[in-house]
């Protein structure tokens, strides 16, 4: 069974095409204020050119970090896409982390997993006290990985209180049936060990996200963890999986709160 269209999110989205340049526009102008206060720096974790964060800092002393991983299939995007999606938790107090990551097909999606516990390890050499965890789609796979067993340094996983998956992918082998698998290039194997589903149910609070106007296999994904795990599933009535995380960018937005625990 193709199951392209199934997971194919834009071409059931109106006005798909004008999503990725108004984020890219809000977030370069967000980064751009905030540079003008010397809240804002970027910061390697790695060697490639891709292995950078971004750090947002709040005005004082950070309640905590969050970090934001950024979704795209594990084939598109980087962080300067997002940037204003940090304007929420930053104005609650937290810092506010956002990584890039090299992209599939040059590395496989379990080289991109590795890389984001290095950037989850190196964000939290700057920023003290709780560390929170959330990502969209694509990225909301990756946080949940982040609570697989012994995946990040025992010092930083005990400093993960709370992770809220977007419209996560939490299964990975149905996209083995997609016309992506050509750039993904999951087998069978990667493809069990790297969903979130047959991890062990962990300790940390979660909170599942997701759009109640996705395509139906997003509000499966969904649940598939939350039945796994034991975990709160939200379903955010009217909204689709473009603008599922704009909750982010209001402090006291339902998903916000959810996010800082607020």
């Amino acid at each position: 069974m193709d199951l392209s269209d199934a997971y194919a999110n834009a071409a059931h989205i109106p006005g798909a095409a004008d999503f990725p340049s108004r984020w890219s526009e809000e977030a370069e102008a967000f980064r751009a204020e905030l540079a003008e206060t010397g809240r804002f720096r970027s910061l390697a974790y790695g060697p490639g050119a891709r292995e950078a964060l971004d750090l947002f800092l709040p005005e004082g002393e950070a309640k905590g970090l969050v970090v934001f991983v950024h979704g795209g299939y594990w084939l598109r995007f980087d962080r300067s896409v997002w940037s204003h999606f940090a304007a929420g938790p930053l104005a609650q107090g937290w810092a506010v982390a956002m990584p890039s990551y090299d992209l599939c097909p040059d590395v496989r999606i379990a080289d991109i997993t590795r890389q984001v516990a290095v950037a989850v390890s190196r964000a939290a050499e700057e920023v003290a006290g709780p560390i929170h965890l959330t990502g969209h789609s694509a990225g909301g796979h990756l946080v949940a990985r982040m609570l697989a067993p012994a995946l990040l340094p025992e010092a930083v996983a005990a400093r993960i209180k709370r992770v809220v998956p977007i419209s996560p992918l939490s299964d990975l082998r149905p996209l083995m049936q997609t016309d992506m698998n050509e750039g993904l290039r999951l087998d069978a194997a990667e493809a069990e060990a790297e969903s979130p589903i047959f991890q062990p149910a962990p300790q940390v609070p979660v909170t599942v996200w997701v759009g109640a106007a996705e395509r139906p296999v997003f509000l499966d994904q969904a649940r598939w963890l939350g039945e796994a795990w034991g975990c709160e599933v939200v379903i955010d009535e009217g909204l689709h999986h473009f603008d599922v995380i704009d909750g982010l960018v209001e402090a006291d937005s339902p998903l916000c709160r959810a996010v800082t625990g607020a």
